[in-house]
């Protein structure tokens, strides 16, 4: 491992159950400078292992101003200018799940993520030659 710095965060999210309301969960949110690119965030939904999600760091970063993403995460702002709330949306085989999330308080994470490894510069912290010897010899 080249790096092993790493930015942890606990959010206060809210499982939206449509005609049931809103569930509150924890998730578990890691940024590691060794994976540069990728946010972990791991759902704590009750059983023994969190359900654990791995998606762009840039993906939730532009989902704080505006829609972002079109596949399996999409995040977005709520719709009021001043709303503290970040939509998250995950999309499996096993079903679907829409969380809010705090907007500060992940944008908060977020500024501590790039005091570790600033936006745009992802590639600088990568060893391309040892991330192929991984993927071949697995």
């Amino acid at each position: 491992m080249m790096n092993s710095v790493t930015v942890s965060a606990e959010l206060g999210l809210s499982l939206i159950v449509p005609e049931h309301g809103a569930v509150p969960l924890i998730a578990s949110v890691d940024y590691c400078a060794d994976d540069p690119y990728a946010i972990r965030m791991a759902f704590h939904v009750g059983g023994d292992e969190p359900v654990e999600w791995i998606f762009a760091r840039e993906l939730l970063a532009q989902g704080l101003t505006q829609r972002a993403g079109d596949g399996d995460v999409r995040v977005w702002p709520g719709d009021a200018e001043d709303s503290d709330v970040l939509n998250i949306a995950l999309s499996s085989p096993f079903g679907e799940a829409h969380f809010e999330a705090p907007r500060r308080a992940t944008a908060e994470f977020l500024k501590s993520s790039y005091g570790i490894i600033p936006a745009g510069s992802e590639s600088d912290f990568m060893d391309l030659d040892r991330e192929i010897d991984q993927l071949l010899d697995a």
